[in-house]
């Protein structure tokens, strides 16, 4: 006698059917969150220059974690950099152009095998977090899947390619669509 039901396999299959819906839309929104997250830590070199604000004049010459998170903070949470950069005091200059030295997101995050097959596919929640993250408008979200799946040769042009390359492919497919091309920035 069994005390406790194998509910896998004895559940009925719209109970099933609802959890698998659950579990899809709980991973979109966990990957959805991280590329936010991911991407909105994606700056360049500190904005407002290397030397702008208080926390940096506060905690000038100290290096480590703990230095440039303190200095951050201060940075952040006074707006003593926001005022410099907009008046051109604090250590602030808003003229150099800024920079990412770091790992593309998808790379970091192990995605590109499940890009890769959701763009083979032309549907998927990699692909649909890859649109978000592009700001494809949910309107042509399915226009790009398509476009992306008919261009994925192009796209992922060979079995060793990098993050950085199937962007910049994915970039210049968007370009070359009028409908797309709109989305075609680098970010």
């Amino acid at each position: 006698m069994k005390c406790f039901p194998d509910l896998a396999t004895e559940l009925p299959e719209t109970l099933t059917l609802g959890y698998d819906k659950e579990k899809k839309a709980m991973k979109r929104i966990l990957l959805g969150t991280l590329f936010t997250v991911v991407s909105l830590n994606a700056m360049a070199e500190a904005p407002g220059g290397p030397n702008c604000g208080w926390g940096n004049m506060l905690f000038e010459g100290q290096r480590g974690t703990p230095a440039h998170f303190l200095a951050s903070t201060t940075n952040g949470t006074s707006g003593n950099a926001t005022f410099g950069m907009t008046s051109g005091t604090n250590g602030c200059s808003t003229k150099a152009s800024l920079t990412y030295g770091g790992k593309s997101w998808f790379a970091m995050n192990g995605m590109m095998n499940e890009l890769s097959e959701d763009m083979a596919m032309g549907q998927g929640e990699a692909l649909t977090t890859y649109a978000v993250v592009l700001g494809v408008a949910p309107e042509d979200r399915g226009y790009f899947n398509s476009v992306t799946h008919q261009h994925f040769n192009q796209i992922f042009s060979s079995a060793d390619v990098t993050a950085e390359t199937v962007h910049s492919n994915t970039l210049a497919v968007l370009k070359g669509d009028p409908r797309l091309a709109k989305y075609a920035t680098e970010a």
